[in-house]
């Protein structure tokens, strides 16, 4: 079957990427009612529940649902966002909103974030219900929209506004599966939980004054630029939480790796020496809390000393942080600058898991080794922030997954996300569809 969908999944893929739904962070970016309007005539038809909402003028989210041969058996959603991230074309090799195929690969913005799987849901749904199968429970497909900017006009207002309409008591979501040799066989990460997003914007002041006279004065850019620096340097003690050791533990990395690794006291250093970049950078995001400045905006005029800066920073916390240990972390790091500097929140998301002892987790690890004979899944944290934060506040267990064949290294997939030449194979688009074909036909009592 994996092979039958692939190049029907890679068609609706392409589609999605050439909507250019590019997501910039601003409320009338995203334009994401052109995919889900594309989603909506691909199951049109086909007997199933569907809905459009729309919380502003084009930030359009899609719930389809095939409704279940049992009420009382528990709902299964596959979530997946239409938007992307902005791409600069000059950087890449083809045009990212081009869908290429090249070579068998997808080419464009979101092929691996997370148009892949999105397409790979809706197609797999649209074949189920051309069967005329009825999944034991509720089976919920939901395209939502503004995914990549924390999901307010999306996921978040979807579970806040229509709890009832999206209830469900297992979704998928990205981006695990990508296989991962080991010396007891294939490990495919599940994403469990997430790290916390606290976003926010700290306002540097100065006194202005004339810029030909720049003896003594307090430029809060030259002030800021010791923020900056203070902040890229600053380094949280290390956390190897459970789902990290699992993690290291499952993948069965020789000792010397894995023993670092799974040393706090040393794990920093051995990061530093890293030759693989995607791993280096994994393994500290995933047992560090980190800040990284990101936007500077300052001055107004080149003959004016500026009195004020505006910086943001994206702040990623390990499960346990919350607001006051992010900001006595703050304090710690700008020391003396502390009290020149304004803080202002713009998001404030704590880190969520759930559990991994549960019907789903069984059921996805039988499902895939319909293609990975010998294959384990091992619970994975993920450093990023996906919409299943906003589902698990409402009880619900929350994965991350899908299945990629071996053509791709984790590495690479790795630096794709948000990264340039972003795409994905139509072999792993076929095994992500067949993937969601044979967890809709498991129980999950």
């Amino acid at each position: 079957m994996a092979g039958d969908l692939g190049g029907e999944v890679a068609e609706v893929l392409q589609a999605m990427i050439r909507n250019a739904c590019v997501n910039d962070g601003t409320p009338e970016s995203g334009h994401e009612q052109r995919n889900a309007d594309l989603l909506r005539d691909l199951l049109d038809g086909r007997g199933l529940d569907m809905e459009l909402y729309e919380p502003l003028p084009g930030r359009t989210s899609l719930v389809a649902k095939l409704e279940g041969r049992d009420p009382a058996a528990p709902a299964l959603a596959l979530l997946g966002h239409t938007d992307v991230v902005p791409a600069n074309g000059e950087d890449w090799r083809h045009d990212p909103f081009g869908g290429e195929i090249i070579d068998g690969e997808v080419w464009g913005r979101g092929a691996v974030d997370m148009l892949n799987l999105t397409a790979s849901m809706a197609v797999s749904v649209a074949h189920l219900a051309d069967e005329g199968y009825r999944p034991e429970g509720d089976l919920l497909f939901i395209g939502v929209a503004d995914e990549e900017a924390l999901g307010s006009h999306g996921a978040q207002w979807l579970t806040e506004h229509l709890a009832e309409e999206v209830h469900c008591d297992y979704l998928i979501t990205e981006a695990g599966g990508f296989p991962m040799a080991s010396p007891g066989g294939v490990r495919l990460p599940v994403i469990t939980g997430e790290k916390g997003a606290f976003w926010c914007t700290m306002t540097v002041r100065g006194t202005p004054g004339h810029a030909s006279q720049p003896l003594r004065t307090d430029n809060a850019l030259v002030k800021a630029a010791e923020v900056v620096r203070r902040l890229a340097e600053h380094e949280t003690p290390a956390d190897i939480h459970d789902a990290w050791r699992r993690f290291v533990e499952g993948i069965g990395l020789p000792a010397e790796f894995s023993g670092p690794l799974l040393d706090a006291a040393r794990i920093g250093e051995f990061c530093d020496s890293l030759p693989l970049l995607g791993l280096a950078r994994q393994a500290h995001a995933c047992t560090h809390t980190t800040m990284a400045p990101t936007v500077l905006q300052a001055g107004t005029k080149v003959n004016v000393i500026p009195d004020r800066v505006h910086l943001q920073v994206d702040i990623r916390t390990l499960p346990g942080w919350g607001r006051p240990e992010v900001e006595a972390m703050i304090n710690d790091a700008l020391g003396d600058l502390a009290g020149d500097v304004e803080l202002t929140w713009n998001s404030i998301d704590v880190a969520s898991t759930s559990p991994t002892d549960t019907p789903l987790w069984d059921a996805l690890e039988r499902v895939a080794q319909a293609s990975y004979p010998d294959a384990q899944c091992v619970p994975f944290l993920t450093v990023g922030a996906t919409d299943a934060r906003f589902f698990r506040r409402l009880g619900t267990v929350a994965y991350g997954f899908g299945l990629f064949s071996e053509q791709l290294s984790f590495e690479q997939y790795a630096a794709m996300f948000h990264g340039i030449d972003e795409r994905v194979d139509i072999a792993s688009l076929g095994l992500s569809a067949a993937l969601w074909d044979g967890l809709a036909r498991q129980s999950l009592r």
